[in-house]
């Protein structure tokens, strides 16, 4: 496995190293696979956009050598490649699904809680669900999601604490 800095990472990526791409997995793919069934709502069509991520990769070879910032670029294509996979006339987001691991198989709402959990990250709105699994299954920050979703800082951060007083009062009742 590569172990050390991003750019250690995505020396690899762009020489096309397998064991690259295989850490790159390990270190991201779980919250990828989040953040796409939080968008997509469906845990098979997750998948198959983090695959998709990952194809794109291996196609881009060298030219991956222009990212800045790996980690908001994969989770950018997660989101592009999840938006793209959307029915049209569908709501996005987790109505009905039960995203398992695909790498443990293990679904968050096996407790009675994560089911309560589950269902209140249901009803939030699409634009706080995206900001939830950006910020905490994918680790960015409010300016790299702001960024990602084409809205200011502070209306990334809006979004978040409004998505958190909703979930707080959900869990409440």
């Amino acid at each position: 496995m590569i172990r050390g800095s991003p750019d250690d990472l995505l020396d690899g990526l762009v020489a096309g190293e397998d064991r690259a791409f295989a850490a790159l997995y390990d270190r991201h793919g779980a919250a990828m696979f989040r953040v796409a069934v939080a968008i997509l709502g469906s845990p098979e069509e997750a998948e198959d956009a983090v695959q998709d991520v990952f194809i794109s990769l291996v196609r881009l070879g060298t030219g991956l050598r222009a990212v800045r910032n790996l980690k908001a670029y994969l989770f950018a294509s997660v989101r592009r490649a999840a938006t793209k996979r959307l029915p049209t006339g569908r709501p996005a987001g987790l109505l009905g699904a039960d995203p398992a691991d695909p790498r443990t198989g293990a679904a968050p709402a096996e407790s009675a809680m994560g089911a309560r959990l589950q269902r209140a990250l249901a009803c939030l709105p699409a634009e706080q669900r995206e900001i939830v699994a950006l910020h905490v299954d994918a680790g960015l920050t409010f300016a790299a999601c702001a960024d990602m979703l084409g809205v200011s800082p502070n209306t990334a951060a809006s979004r978040y604490r409004y998505a958190l007083a909703k979930l707080r009062d959900a869990l409440k009742e």
